[in-house]
């Protein structure tokens, strides 16, 4: 098969949502259909004993919820499929941002009786912003939900989306019947009893026939026919231009758990999603179709195998070829490194790839070589855009809780810190070691992993910190920058690149400190022209 065929067959997506909307559910479902796996597990439901597949740290485990992204990738009819499962909880939104850099669609998932969530609106904004295409899967129609229209309505209006449905749902709750496929003029009838296996559906291409009235009830299919005909006239007709310039958003009806309208969705996907697309970097556009390697760094993960203390960097490819055991750039080093074991995914299951093409995502073992954001060329200089880090909402001193750990503790954190986990500053003045999160539920998560993966203790402090602000003098030898770091010496502390922060106890002392002090720029994010 050649090059430009293998990257065409690509598809890179993820998935985001609210959590709980069953997006980890709808991953299951995704694999079932591609064959990866024989049954699919329920995150939460007790009759089901097997975990999901795609949650496999301890912790999510236990708490029935996905706090970090897992990379899985399928094979289904000709296509590759590569999913990005993101974590829905709002502590974890920084590593969900910078996995969206790394995808080419998206599939936001909307639970029918919540609607939109404030999580969903912060997210669909970002892909917004990106004019990343997105199809929409309103999830849970076995359960009383709003009505069909009411949701598509505030899909539209909350979320700024223009929608066309295609599939709609046969009534809702507990008269849900099935779901008319719209794009292939097809009926699925839904039955509860098949949650993990596969069912077929009745193609109906005329949906004015007796036969119809037989199958679901003459009141329902009166009521189908009616809300079609609505459709037509009010939706716009979908035009492949419109959803890949993120002008459309096609929408979906379906019961994740129950396994239901997740096919016609994973069908129409592969015929409308976008293979790999070009991508900015500090020097040029690259496209996915030219022969050169290029790709950059998303996310580290510690730990992905508790026995082995390992740390795996998560490529994305933009263009040209990864091959194994060839040499490539790290841009920032400036330095060749090359992979003997460049891994390809399926949850936790991981096997050595021979070469990898535009599109996919590879899991590179690392030494600690790397950070989030390194670029990966065949010799040129660039840098990819977009992977900053941002200023955190939650500060907490980090304390060594047993001295006899002191050096485990450090290695943690370290390591920890470099999966963008959270962010460690070091005060100047006296060395203490300072955890900035997005999100509270982070410390326990970094307690927890500490002691299960390092062996070591640690106890929180509260320190009064408003935000991180990154420092940017115009001339560092001028006398105001000097006498900046004099007065605010105690407020002064390194972030792990060896960035100069200010960490603001106040609003108003970032004002205060703008206007005495105007030659001394204050950043809320690290990455600044």
């Amino acid at each position: 098969m050649s090059f430009l065929e293998e990257i065409q067959k690509r598809r890179t997506f993820g998935i985001i949502s609210h959590p709980d909307a069953g997006k980890t559910t709808l991953t299951e479902k995704l694999l079932l259909f591609g064959g990866a796996i024989q049954e699919a597990g329920a995150v939460k439901s007790n009759k089901i004993k097997k975990g999901a597949t795609s949650d496999f740290m301890e912790i999510e485990r236990q708490r029935g919820i996905s706090v970090a992204t897992s990379v899985l990738a399928f094979n289904y009819k000709d296509k590759k499929i590569n999913i990005l499962d993101t974590p829905g909880h709002k502590d974890f939104a920084e590593d969900t941002f910078r996995t969206l850099t790394a995808v080419d669609s998206v599939i936001v998932v909307i639970d029918v009786a919540k609607g939109v969530e404030p999580q969903t609106e912060k997210l669909v904004e970002v892909c917004r912003m990106r004019k990343i295409p997105i199809i929409v899967f309103i999830n849970k129609l076995d359960r009383e939900g709003k009505d069909a229209f009411d949701l598509l309505d505030e899909v539209e209006q909350k979320l700024g989306l223009t929608t066309t449905p295609l599939s709609f749902p046969i009534g809702m709750g507990y008269d849900f019947q099935g779901i008319y496929n719209i794009w292939e003029k097809k009926i699925n009838v839904f039955s509860a009893d098949n949650k993990q296996t596969v069912s077929e559906g009745v193609e109906f291409t005329d949906i004015n026939v007796p036969e119809l009235d037989e199958m679901i009830g003459k009141d329902a299919a009166e009521t189908l026919r009616e809300e079609l005909e609505m459709v037509e006239g009010v939706y716009p007709e979908f035009d492949q231009k419109a959803y890949e310039s993120g002008d459309l958003q096609p929408v979906f009806f379906g019961s994740a758990l129950n396994n239901f309208g997740v096919k016609e969705l994973l069908d129409c996907f592969i015929d409308i999603a976008p293979d790999p697309q070009p991508k900015m970097s500090d020097t040029r556009l690259v496209d996915s179709k030219e022969n050169k390697l290029t790709g950059f760094v998303f996310k580290i993960h510690a730990n992905m195998d508790p026995k082995h203390r390992d740390r795996l960097a998560f490529v994305k490819i933009v263009s040209g070829t990864f091959k194994r055991n060839t040499p490539y750039l790290h841009v920032r080093n400036n330095k060749k490194v090359k992979f003997s074991s460049p891994n390809a995914f399926f949850a936790e299951k991981k096997e050595i790839v021979e070469e990898s093409f535009a599109g996919d995502i590879v899991g590179l073992h690392d030494t600690g070589n790397f950070k989030i954001g390194d670029t990966l060329t065949e010799g040129e200089k660039m840098n990819f855009k977009g992977i900053p880090s941002f200023s955190p909402e939650h500060f907490r001193y980090v304390n060594n809780a047993d001295p006899l750990k002191a050096k485990q503790l450090y290695k943690g954190l370290d390591q920890l810190m470099d999966e963008g986990v959270a962010q460690l500053f070091t005060l100047d003045m006296n060395g203490r070691r300072i955890i900035g999160t997005v999100g509270a539920l982070q410390y326990e998560v970094i307690q927890y992993r500490l002691e299960h993966e390092y062996g070591a203790k640690c106890t929180y402090e509260n320190i009064s910190v408003h935000k991180a602000c990154w420092v940017q003098p115009e001339d560092e030898k001028n006398e105001e920058f000097k006498e900046f770091k004099r007065v605010k010496q105690r407020y002064l502390a390194k972030d792990k690149q060896g960035q100069l922060v200010f960490l603001a106890d106040s609003p108003f002392t970032i004002q205060m400190t703008q206007s005495k002090y105007p030659s001394v720029k204050l950043h809320f994010t690290s990455e600044f022209e």
